[in-house]
């Protein structure tokens, strides 16, 4: 082999998936997924993921449409570490960010590699950045694949301001911080007509949405977006006052993005 075909580098493949984790129902991967992205998946044999139970079940629902590369228990499959996990692509407060070019040796080697989260785009509200950061610093080309984003379809949807929105991921678990945060952001809503968007863990979406009833003013406006791409979505944006009279409209299953603003 040449010296310059040993040069040559894989690519990063930023490989979406569809946003049907944890839910009761799947959606067909061919409504909600290009064939160029399920091609490209199809064809990878080296993944860095968050959780590589899931990423094997990806892999498997991509296998039914089209043939694999490599079987499932030959694919290279890499999980993030723990402490990404917990502090973040980008490391706890003075912190040093977290090196995930080690991971990256494949690609050195002229693999491509895919990055994979458990539902939608990594690196959005996943983990991910760090190794799309240590791809650029290594020279390994970074490639975005088509596919849903959680985000963009619940801002797309709410009817709140699109043109300034900004997520914030998840609110504290303590009462009295979660009230002040949540004060502090309908305060950027109002005062910039910034949408401010936020998950949470489902099980605890119930409990959420209590506190954002009783910490809202009555003409905030609220949304939510839950089990995103699935015929069962629920869509649904109005005033603080006008949910107040209304069933809770998320469960303790559903993925959910949460939405306020003006």
């Amino acid at each position: 082999m040449s010296s310059q075909s040993q040069s040559v580098k894989g690519t990063l493949y930023l490989v979406p998936a569809p946003l049907d984790f944890g839910c009761d129902i799947q959606a067909s991967l061919e409504s909600v997924l290009p064939q160029g992205t399920l091609l490209t998946a199809s064809k990878l044999t080296h993944w860095i993921c968050e959780n590589a139970k899931s990423t094997r079940a990806y892999l498997k629902r991509i296998d039914a449409l089209l043939p694999l590369a490599a079987p499932l228990q030959e694919q290279q499959i890499t999980e993030l570490p723990r402490e990404v996990h917990k502090k973040g692509d980008h490391g706890a407060k003075g912190s040093a960010q977290w090196d995930a070019k080690p991971l990256l040796a494949a690609a050195l080697s002229g693999s491509d590699i895919g990055l994979i989260s458990e539902a939608g785009m990594p690196a959005v509200a996943d983990p991910g950045s760090s190794v799309v950061r240590s791809a650029h610093d290594l020279g390994i080309k970074v490639v975005p694949l088509v596919g849903p984003v959680s985000l963009l379809l619940a801002i797309a949807a709410s009817g709140l301001n699109g043109q300034n929105f900004a997520f914030v991921g998840y609110l504290p678990q303590d009462n009295a911080e979660r009230a002040k945060r949540l004060k502090d952001l309908e305060t950027l809503a109002v005062k910039h007509s910034q949408s401010q968007l936020f998950i949470e863990t489902p099980y605890r979406n119930a409990a959420i949405w209590q506190a954002l009833l009783q910490g809202l003013q009555p003409n905030t406006r609220l949304a939510i977006a839950s089990g995103l791409t699935l015929e069962t979505a629920n869509i649904q944006s109005r005033a603080v006052n006008q949910w107040r009279n209304l069933a809770c409209p998320v469960d303790n299953r559903t993925p959910t993005v949460f939405l306020i603003g003006t």
